[in-house]
């Protein structure tokens, strides 16, 4: 498949097309949260975004942030060319019924990154496409389509996206 064209932004916009390759590490101070079944699973505003040219931003948050007594360790590991090795996390939140839901992999971290990402060691980035809910400050996230990128879509963003079947190869 062809990417298509880069879609112009418009005032207060950015264009994942935009970003670097590798990616760039950078703040903000958005209030940035995760949200499932009703439980606040993480808070900040003190996240970092990391911008790859064809992704919307994900967002890294402080341990500080999120709510640890969700979070359970998973054996998921994976391996990203830019920032190194990757391990996940669930999330385990009461479903409504008196029992518990495990979201599977809702979450990653990289507990020693390589040179030039160690500003996200050990934060924790959540896929939007797992959890009920993801914030940047008062804008519903939208999550990025497919399950392997953990992207942020919001109106300040605009792609075309990266993730969706097909794209691969972009």
């Amino acid at each position: 498949m062809t990417r298509p064209e880069r879609i112009e932004p418009g005032p207060g916009q950015e264009s994942v097309w935009d970003y670097p390759r590798p990616p760039r590490v950078e703040r903000t101070d958005a209030r940035i949260r995760v949200v499932h079944r009703g439980v606040v699973v993480a808070d900040s505003t003190a996240a970092w975004r990391v911008l790859e040219t064809s992704q919307p931003p994900a967002y890294y948050l402080p341990p500080v942030d999120v709510d640890d007594s969700v979070l359970r360790p998973s054996s998921t590991t994976t391996f990203c060319e830019w920032k190194g090795m990757a391990s996940y996390v669930d999330v385990v939140v009461p479903d409504g019924a008196g029992h518990t839901e495990v979201v599977a992999d809702a979450g990653w971290r990289y507990p020693d990154p390589v040179p030039g990402f160690e500003a996200i060691r050990g934060h924790l980035a959540f896929y939007p496409q797992k959890v009920d809910e993801c914030w940047v400050d008062d804008e519903r996230v939208q999550p990025n389509e497919g399950s392997f990128y953990g992207g942020w879509i919001t109106s300040k963003v605009v792609g075309p996206f990266k993730g969706a079947p097909g794209t691969h190869g972009w």
